[in-house]
């Protein structure tokens, strides 16, 4: 399906999204906006079907749980069959529905689950990507500042000589997760881009240093 075939339902999207969804602020309008741009990037330097990749990067997050919800790692199989019955709902082509719910599933890193379809290798590379680089950081404070957690530990603050514990502290989340995503990207493009947003963090990271 070209761009412009799928773009038409896109508004069907929006509205369903600002009425049912209920997400923290690193998980808004915002994310989604940015998932989805990236995401036709990607699609369309490798070819891949717009037709999976546009609704499910919007839906991707139509059910969001906390970070420490007890169900957190069953959140992108409850938005992948939200995300199918409302598509069916209206009238989107059934065609592409279950690639569109594997795309949803696989793009959690919560869940766990290889991406076995080019589309949900491009749909978690983007959602992925929005958790590095400066997007990233900003994320990872709005998490933190909703679960109330210090932004690092003043006896160890960059994680040199104890274990990363992130679910005390904001700073060891880059060590516990953030720094391991771009070796976790499936395309070549996606892989590229991370890299450079890594060492944005990293780079941030040296500058918290001198500050503190």
């Amino acid at each position: 399906m070209k761009l412009e075939h799928v773009t038409q339902y896109e508004s069907s999207f929006l509205s369903f999204l600002i009425k049912d969804m209920h997400a923290d602020a690193a998980h808004d309008i915002n994310h989604l906006k940015r998932v989805v741009k990236v995401a036709i990037q990607l699609a369309i330097e490798a070819q891949a079907e717009l037709a999976v990749v546009i609704p499910a990067a919007w839906l991707h997050d139509c059910v969001s749980l906390p970070k420490n919800h007890p169900d957190r790692a069953q959140a992108s199989k409850m938005a992948g069959d939200k995300a199918i019955d409302f598509l069916a709902s209206i009238q989107y082509p059934s065609v592409y529905l279950e690639d569109i719910h594997h795309a949803i599933t696989a793009h959690s890193f919560s869940a766990n689950i290889l991406p076995r379809t080019l589309e949900a290798k491009i749909v978690q590379d983007a959602d992925r990507l929005d958790a590095l680089g400066a997007v990233g950081v900003a994320r990872c404070m709005q998490v933190s500042g909703a679960l109330n957690r210090p932004l690092y530990s003043s006896d160890d603050p960059f994680c040199e000589t104890r274990s990363p514990d992130d679910a005390h502290y904001t700073i060891d989340h880059f060590y516990t997760k953030l720094f391991s995503i771009s070796k976790t990207l499936n395309t070549a493009v996606a892989q590229e881009e991370g890299k450079k947003r890594e060492a944005f963090m990293k780079a941030f990271l040296s500058q918290l240093r001198e500050e503190i």
